[in-house]
């Protein structure tokens, strides 16, 4: 027990360190593409709970539920920016369609289970 509560102290730290990074990173170099940093948020959530995993740690509902969430918005900020669209992304209503989807999905999911 003591062995995955300091592998989780420590996976955490490793996680925080590159949000810190990434962040410096995407104020440091503004020529990136809107939604470049959001991407990198969210693989830094994905990346952690996929570590947690992978050590047979417990993962987290809520920083997997954030890392989609910032993938997403990363990915519709990216479209927008890329392909020029003559009208904006309603970004906020697709971010809670996706929220919903993934509470849906996981209730599904855990009955399923049980």
């Amino acid at each position: 027990m003591e062995n995955t509560r300091t592998l989780n102290r420590n996976l955490e730290a490793y996680a925080w360190a590159a949000f810190f990074v990434w962040w410096g990173i995407t104020e440091l170099f503004k020529f990136m593409p809107e939604g470049t940093g959001a991407i990198g948020f969210g693989l830094i959530l994905i990346g952690l709970n996929a570590a947690r995993s992978l050590n047979g740690a417990p993962t987290s509902a809520f920083t997997i539920t954030l890392g989609i969430l910032a993938l997403v918005l990363g990915g519709l900020e990216l479209a927008g920016f890329f392909l020029s669209l003559p009208f904006e992304l309603p970004v906020f209503a697709i971010l809670l369609i996706v929220l919903g989807v993934i509470v849906l999905a996981r209730e599904i999911i855990g009955n399923r289970n049980q």
